[in-house]
């Protein structure tokens, strides 16, 4: 069962990134476009992919496929301060790194050598922030009791307003998801040139798919029985619970993977397995378009806002529990009120370090 759900992941990882270099799928992207031309094609896409995998996610979860409760995005444990911090500082490190996680996999796929730096520090930084010395600081400062709300039927907005209208929870779940998916697309169609766009209408219906896809294979193919336990688990994860799409905490057991290749309890995961998958999708695109291009550092400097880049995207993105993809798409697509502050945490360092640099660009000119 744990090697089908890994293909299965590679596979889902291969069409994303495959995908995502054909359509320049990318969240820094689309939020530089906006704060710094307006332009809101990219964003756009980036909203009908949320818009589709909340709808597609808990159409599973209303159909029995799969239990929202069973993900690290759902739970009781409310981080505020992790989502905050984490998100801050994963949007300042995703603009000097020039793209997001799933960027930085997909540019090391098209000949990207500078990604492949910010893809080693990323791994790294997230490696420590799961397991080493900044996972201290996290645990006992960022989610300690202190700042961390309990709240007793989980963090999901239907969990939080259970009761309204005498609806039954899932019925709650799935009406919300389809009012605020539905509402998303009327914003994100009712512009004429995104209709237009084959690509952005591509980049958000396939990619919001896949995280559905990804929710199905390992939160509903992937339940069974461990047969060293014998309990019910979700076998092929490295949380032992319900994940879909995801690229930081990811990174860093891949990383993780190859530093212990030969410790037989270590295997491949379908987060592991989605990482190569998209590094190989992309790098299949480049392949077939002939577009794959060797690109290096223009200077020091840059380098040196590469490396601050994916180091403070691999803590940001384990202290907030996921990226721009983790949490942007498939946290938000199960509601989680966390998702929604760590993803609006993300796009708020992402701007402000936005304004800044141009501010800087002028001061210089």
């Amino acid at each position: 069962m744990t090697k089908t759900i890994v293909w299965w992941g590679f596979g889902l990882g291969i069409v994303f990134g495959f995908i995502a270099n054909k359509t320049n799928f990318c969240t820094m992207g689309a939020v530089s476009d906006v704060v710094n031309m307006g332009h809101w094609g990219r964003m756009r896409a980036w909203l009908l992919a949320i818009a589709v995998a909340m709808i597609g996610t808990n159409a599973l979860a209303y159909f029995g496929y799969l239990d929202l409760s069973k993900t690290i995005y759902t739970g009781s444990n409310f981080p505020w301060l992790a989502y905050i911090v984490g998100g801050l500082c994963f949007g300042v490190g995703m603009t000097l790194a020039s793209g997001c996680a799933n960027k930085t996999l997909v540019r090391v796929g098209g000949g990207n050598l500078r990604s492949v730096v910010v893809f080693i520090y990323l791994g790294f930084a997230a490696l420590v922030t799961l397991k080493g010395i900044l996972g201290a600081f996290r645990v006992n400062v960022l989610q300690a009791p202190a700042v961390t709300i309990q709240l007793d039927h989980g963090q999901t907005l239907p969990a939080l307003l259970s009761g309204i209208g005498g609806l039954a929870p899932n019925t709650l779940q799935m009406v919300m998801a389809g009012v605020i998916g539905l509402a998303m697309m009327v914003f994100v169609f009712k512009d004429e040139k995104f209709r237009k766009n084959l690509d952005n209408n591509l980049a958000g219906l396939i990619i919001g798919l896949l995280v559905v896809g990804g929710w199905f294979v390992a939160g509903h193919l992937g339940y069974g029985e461990n047969p060293d336990t014998l309990e019910m688990t979700y076998l092929g994860t490295n949380s032992h619970l319900a994940e879909s799409m995801s690229f930081v905490a990811p990174t860093a057991y891949t990383l993780e993977y190859w530093a212990y290749w030969t410790d037989t309890s270590n295997i491949v995961t379908f987060g592991i397995a989605t990482v190569f998958g998209v590094g190989i999708g992309s790098f299949l695109y480049a392949l077939f378009t002939r577009s794959f291009r060797w690109e290096a550092f223009s200077s020091a400097q840059d380098m040196f806002y590469h490396i601050i880049g994916g180091t403070l995207m691999g803590f940001g993105g384990v202290t907030a529990m996921g990226c721009t993809i983790g949490q942007g798409i498939t946290g938000v697509s199960t509601l989680s009120l966390g998702s929604i502050l760590a993803l609006a945490s993300i796009i708020a360092g992402a701007a402000v370090t936005m304004k800044i640099q141009y501010a800087l660009l002028m001061r210089e000119s």
